[in-house]
């Protein structure tokens, strides 16, 4: 089966909130690779990107990835306000669904805090400190799944 991980675009601070993901999560960067290092006569990078972000990847479980990049000048700014979608994470109990909202949402804002839901789960929704808008669920009928 095919599996969907979510992709986040930053204004030069991937890295950043990349490596504060890290220390919610856990784990190890599957990659990193940075403007710099694919720099050639057909794509000149210039020092003020060399630095920045292409791609990052965070493994985050048994089998989704977290993945992101810094936008280059050239490209525009990421609207950090944008509210088109949000990055769901079904955790596997009460007390994992807890440390993911409490750590995600450090220096963000709470949306909605989490709590039991009318529908019958555990939930909250949160703006981290980055702009990215997520949502824990634990649903005991489902046990951490969708």
């Amino acid at each position: 089966m095919a599996l969907i991980n979510p992709h986040i675009n930053f204004n030069g601070n991937a890295e950043e909130a990349f490596n504060f993901y890290k220390t919610v999560f856990g784990g190890e960067f599957a990659k990193i690779i940075r403007f710099k290092d694919l720099e050639s006569d057909e794509f000149p990078v210039s020092q003020s990107e060399a630095n920045k972000i292409m791609h990052i990847a965070l493994p985050i479980g048994k089998s989704n990835v977290l993945m992101g990049n810094d936008v280059p000048d050239f490209l525009g700014k990421v609207n950090e306000n944008e509210n088109r979608s949000k990055i769901s994470i079904s955790a596997e109990s009460k007390e994992e669904a807890d440390t993911l909202f409490n750590g995600l949402s450090a220096g963000g804002t709470i949306e909605f805090p989490i709590s039991d839901s009318p529908w019958g789960s555990y939930f909250g929704m949160f703006r981290d400190k980055y702009g990215i808008e997520w949502m824990v669920d634990f649903d005991s009928r489902y046990k951490g799944k969708p």
